[in-house]
């Protein structure tokens, strides 16, 4: 069971694989009541460890028609006696569940639909309008409520929410934590306070003497060694851990050979003038670069990158003696996309500090921001005194160059890559525009077009550019970057990187795609 949730109202989401599952989470959190998702086959033990002050199932791609599609694996809408609340799919397992009619819709609903709210006295639409636009995404619809139930609001084309056993079990059909459904926070909150009655005192920065305190008591006089990557994640992560045990902690920053120019250089002395920290610099470029050789393969990339992390790490520890822990600056959303915690849905990567981690280590790990999300983190760091200009990098992926080059990690790929990496992001600051990206990046493609340069053919690597702008990373946009900039910033990668001679632009947003390219 998690502190946080031992310490807090906890709202439970069971999540049957809807690509909207952590937006419902974000909108719990947002409203400053803790929550944790977890999959809808989760053991019922599980379940009432966590003590929820409620439960929300969330919405999900199957028919509960299909053969094997996500059912309640035991009787909670019975034996459970906080409220649930069920949403798009959802709702659709608690009508079929306890003897309502789903049926397939003859007129699909996708997009804005009209609500009208028919029972004002609901507890979800108390002081909401009586109509209001909401985001549908549904193939199914209930046609018939259970017993015990009754509609509560309804479209043109079919009822969309309902509510029974006494006022304890909802359901709504369309999807109120999306931004597209603009009283949809408020209906949450609804559920929250209303109905669950839960206390709005959950909070990242209530966060930081919780932790710092179970840090304490965990680690009592070892010593911990950090995993420093100079990303915010990490950097938090030592943080924390520094306010709770101070010269207890070595933070091992690693050359891997796949940072960004001059990066380890210039991140070491940062966090030393700055940050006051105990840091360790290890050179293990050649580890690591020998490891990758001849590998293609994404995962086993990453978990290459993990064992190799891992190896040094106890190497290091050896050498200081007496090392028992390991800090590591993993959150929320590497667990979700590297464990499949949310049911049907699959393992998106492994994260070098999740997936890629082998299965028997010689240090146990302490992972303080594990249940947050980067938004959150960021908040976390202020409270401590990160310097801000640390707290706004652009996140880096672990793995670093690695997973931005798509075939085979070599010197030469690398050299193309970090030069491309400093113009792009020389380019956006000079466009100011640096800080309202989420992320920006290269990503060296394993396709080589023929191009003209003077008078001579050339035959040289495609570069592709992502940027994305996003609250947390679970979902994101395509930046729509002015084409003044992108054509600066183009005109540069072919002209001064020796090995380009084509550009393009990802315009895709996650979902589908994921931020990073592997």
């Amino acid at each position: 069971m998690s502190k946080q949730a031992d310490s807090h109202d906890t709202i439970i989401i069971l999540d049957f694989g809807s690509q909207y599952t952590q937006l419902i989470a974000r909108r719990v959190r947002e409203s400053n009541v803790y929550c944790e998702i977890l999959p809808y086959n989760s053991a019922k033990d599980m379940v009432l460890a966590r003590r929820p002050k409620g439960i929300i199932l969330s919405g999900g791609p199957a028919s509960v028609y299909d053969e094997d599609a996500p059912k309640l694996t035991y009787d909670i809408l019975q034996e459970f006696q906080c409220p649930i609340l069920g949403i798009c799919y959802g709702l659709q397992v608690i009508a079929a569940d306890l003897g309502g009619v789903v049926t397939p819709s003859t007129n699909r609903e996708y997009g804005y639909a009209r609500l009208r709210v028919t029972d004002k006295n609901s507890p979800l639409f108390m002081d909401l309008p009586s109509e209001m636009d909401v985001w549908m995404s549904h193939g199914d619809h209930v046609i018939k409520v259970p017993e015990g139930f009754h509609v509560t609001a309804q479209t043109a084309d079919s009822l969309n929410a309902m509510e029974g056993l006494s006022g304890r079990i909802f359901g709504v059909q369309f999807h109120p934590e999306v931004a597209h459904t603009p009283f949809g926070k408020q209906i949450l909150q609804n559920f929250l306070f209303k109905v669950c009655e839960a206390e709005a005192d959950w909070s990242p920065q209530a966060i930081v003497g919780e932790q710092v305190t179970r840090i304490k008591a965990l680690v009592g006089n070892e010593k911990v060694i950090c995993g420093l990557s100079g990303g915010v994640d990490s950097t938090v992560a030592a943080t924390l851990v520094h306010e709770a045990v101070g010269g207890q902690q070595t933070c091992i920053f690693v050359n891997t050979g796949l940072l960004k120019e001059a990066e380890f250089e210039t991140t070491q002395s940062l966090f030393k003038q700055k940050m006051h920290l105990n840091v360790v610099g290890v050179d293990a470029s050649g580890d690591f670069l020998s490891a990758l050789k001849g590998v293609i393969d994404p995962e086993e990339k990453r978990k290459i990158i993990g064992r190799v992390f891992i190896e040094i790490f106890e190497r290091e520890a050896g050498r200081l003696g007496g090392v028992k822990y390991l800090v590591q600056g993993t959150l929320y959303p590497d667990v979700i996309e590297s464990i499949s915690v949310r049911g049907p849905s699959a393992v998106i990567k492994s994260h070098h500090n999740v997936g890629g981690l082998p299965e028997r280590m010689k240090l146990k790990l302490i992972e303080p921001l594990r249940e947050l999300f980067k938004d959150e983190v960021r908040t976390i760091g202020r409270e401590l005194g990160v310097p801000e200009d640390l707290l706004g990098r652009h996140p880096f992926p672990g793995p670093g160059f690695a997973v931005r080059i798509l075939g085979e990690v070599t010197p030469d790929h690398l050299r193309l890559l970090r030069a491309a990496d400093l113009i792009i992001e020389e380019e956006l600051k000079l466009a100011h525009l640096y800080d309202s990206i989420w992320q920006a990046f290269p990503v060296l493609l394993p396709v080589s077009t023929v191009g003209v340069m003077g008078d001579y053919r050339t035959y040289e690597r495609v570069l592709a550019i992502r940027a994305v702008t996003s609250v947390d990373g679970m979902t994101a946009d395509w930046a729509r970057l002015p084409h003044d900039v992108l054509g600066r910033i183009s005109t540069r990668l072919i002209s001064e990187v020796r090995g380009i001679n084509r550009v393009v632009f990802d315009v895709s947003s996650k979902p589908p795609s994921t931020i990073e390219w592997e």
